[in-house]
């Protein structure tokens, strides 16, 4: 699988400015993170499931970004990251791959020789949402940030099931297991002359965020309630411009466990081809 370490090449890079000049490698209001962490969702997706490719290839399923989703029973609405569908129209000339040079994804030169061997997974106007994906990042100040984190990814997978029952939808969250954080709102203009870390208590911090994700809701079939697929994936990045680690002992899942990564995309695979074998 390639998503998480082309989540923390690509983070490693500060791409993100804000109006003081600052570069940071995560800023809170962008969702860069979101992006690259949904893009290489699903190019792993593509890559391990062989009915989702031969749809691909037949031009039945492309893919949509900032999709609005509208859950029927509550009328409440929600911009989901990055979702697989139908064609509801024409489509676009931007593909998956086109879409790597736009968000700066860092990717090896066998990730690329990977991914020039997928068939070309192509944007177009959402029809029937197949896969719906959601990816939320929990940087610092963890406890406080629970209950929002929380609300966030459990709002996501209600509206995308009030929507289309039959759509899998797909929860990716971050949790920073850094000691010391540069805060983007902390460090506006005093970042370069007087910088304030942000302390946290470790592994702690990353324990009680990985626990609250661990308590959303998952379903094994349609009709329930919950995610169908949902993976946790633990960094260590202060945010200071030097590289993000992957982190892979506890309170990282393991591997085997439901909320590892390997496990997520293995649980899609098989779903995609059970749901839409029909397609």
């Amino acid at each position: 699988m390639y998503g998480p370490d082309i989540l923390a090449r690509t983070l490693s890079i500060p791409s993100r400015t804000d109006k003081f000049g600052n570069s940071w490698q995560y800023h809170s209001r962008s969702d860069h993170h979101s992006k690259v962490a949904c893009w290489g969702v699903v190019f792993d997706v593509l890559a391990n499931t062989p009915l989702l490719r031969r749809h691909v290839e037949e031009g039945k399923v492309c893919f949509g970004i900032n999709h609005e989703m509208r859950d029927f029973v509550h009328d409440r609405k929600k911009d989901l990251d990055l979702v697989l569908c139908t064609p509801g129209g024409a489509v676009t000339g931007q593909t998956l791959a086109s879409t790597a040079a736009g968000y700066g994804i860092a990717l090896t030169q066998a990730e690329q020789d990977a991914l020039a061997g997928l068939p070309s997974l192509v944007r177009g106007p959402v029809g029937s949402v197949l896969m719906a994906l959601e990816a939320k990042a929990c940087m610092t100040a963890h406890q406080r940030a629970l209950p929002r984190l929380y609300d966030e990814l459990n709002s996501s997978h209600m509206t995308v099931h009030g929507s289309d029952d039959q759509a899998i939808a797909v929860g990716f969250t971050m949790v920073n297991q850094a000691e010391r954080y540069l805060s983007p709102d902390l460090n506006k203009k005093n970042r370069a002359s007087d910088p304030e870390w942000s302390e946290h208590k470790q592994p702690r911090a990353a324990q009680l965020a990985v626990d609250k994700v661990k308590q959303l809701p998952r379903r094994s079939k349609t009709g329930d309630v919950g995610y169908d697929a949902l993976a946790i994936v633990v960094i260590d990045m202060p945010n200071d411009g030097s590289p993000v680690r992957l982190v892979e002992t506890p309170p990282a899942p393991q591997p085997g466990e439901i909320y590892h990564y390997d496990t997520m995309i293995s649980r899609l695979a098989s779903t995609y081809a059970t749901r839409f074998r029909d397609l």
